[in-house]
């Protein structure tokens, strides 16, 4: 469904975004859609659109330009070199699709994220009535929290500033965890975001008051795009629930014995999994020193050398072409 189409005239849109025009031309209806969609891909579990209303998302930026066409914020923001300053939905009343409300206020926990944060993440959240039921809700309330920035929306974003601009536009209390990468990705990768203007989400966690954090590894490799693993992220939620219902001594609860006997199960799969991929790149990776010092990420200790190389020639490259044009500027005079 992420799949990026190549064809020059379907450039920029993604498979689902072509999937899901036609489903609605078809059924003329975003949950029918949805639901024939349930099917076709089988899944488990109950999808609902957060609104059947029309909606379009627009962009204030901090030098008062508006920016009333979702696709173009991001364009837009780079072009004047600002900042975000709020997004918000037309019309602002939409009301939420049948079930939704009722959806969050039943649930055990509400999960929220990843994505683009202001034309993702905080338009869903500003329909009418769910902001308020989420904070109303007993259930265990979970941020997910971006790998990457993202261009002309969080450009030089930390975690703190994710959490901050949910907070602003919809309040506290929507967010009881918070669950953050690591950051260990293999640098070659990062280079290649920093290329297109995006970067490692910045881990500036004690700048958050009233949250829970948790540092796990999420990430994996996609088609030498840097994505979220999601069954390591729901081997992470599980653990969390798991956790809240020991804590409020229900480890005989059916629930806790389903999802304990289901992350055990992922665990061991898991090991299996490393097993098998250490024994194959035996004695063709060097082990590791263990090097670390205080003060350092795990990921600055595993891959310094790395960086050194990739920041050396970097700074190669660039007194290279300070040099020719240095030539061109002398033969120019």
């Amino acid at each position: 469904m992420n799949h990026e189409m190549i064809n020059p005239e379907l450039r920029g849109l993604k498979f689902s975004d072509i999937y899901f025009t036609a489903m609605k031309e078809v059924f003329r209806n975003d949950v029918i859609a949805i639901e024939k969609s349930d099917s076709i891909f089988n899944i488990t579990g109950k999808i609902l659109p957060v609104t059947n209303t029309e909606m379009n998302i627009c962009a204030e930026l901090e030098n008062g330009y508006v920016v009333e066409n979702k696709d173009m914020i991001p364009q837009v923001v780079s072009d004047n070199m600002t900042r975000i300053n709020r997004v918000y939905i037309q019309p602002s009343n939409c009301k939420p699709a049948e079930g939704v409300l009722e959806a969050i206020r039943e649930a055990d926990s509400i999960i929220i994220g990843p994505g683009s944060l202001y034309t993702n993440i905080i338009p869903n959240l500003l329909v009418n009535g769910v902001a308020k039921a989420i904070k109303e809700s007993k259930a265990i309330k979970i941020y997910i929290n971006n790998i990457m920035t993202e261009f002309g929306q969080t450009d030089n974003y930390s975690v703190a500033d994710h959490i901050k601009a949910i907070i602003e536009h919809c309040g506290e209390g929507l967010i009881d965890y918070c669950i953050y990468d690591t950051g260990e990705i293999i640098p070659e990768f990062i280079k290649k975001y920093n290329f297109e203007g995006q970067d490692l989400v910045e881990q500036d966690i004690e700048k958050v008051k009233g949250i829970k954090f948790l540092q796990r590894n999420l990430s994996m490799i996609s088609d030498e795009h840097i994505r979220h693993d999601p069954n390591l992220v729901a081997s992470s939620i599980i653990e969390l629930i798991c956790d809240d219902l020991k804590y409020q001594d229900k480890q005989n609860d059916p629930q806790y014995l389903m999802l304990n006997t289901k992350l055990k199960e992922e665990k061991r799969i898991n090991k299996i999994k490393k097993n098998m991929e250490r024994k194959s790149k035996k004695g063709i990776e060097p082990k590791e020193k263990n090097s670390s010092k205080k003060g350092k990420s795990k990921f600055s200790n595993k891959y310094s050398d790395r960086i050194a190389s990739i920041r050396e020639a970097d700074e190669k490259a660039r007194k290279k072409n300070e040099k020719e044009f240095a030539n061109i500027i002398n033969l120019s005079s």
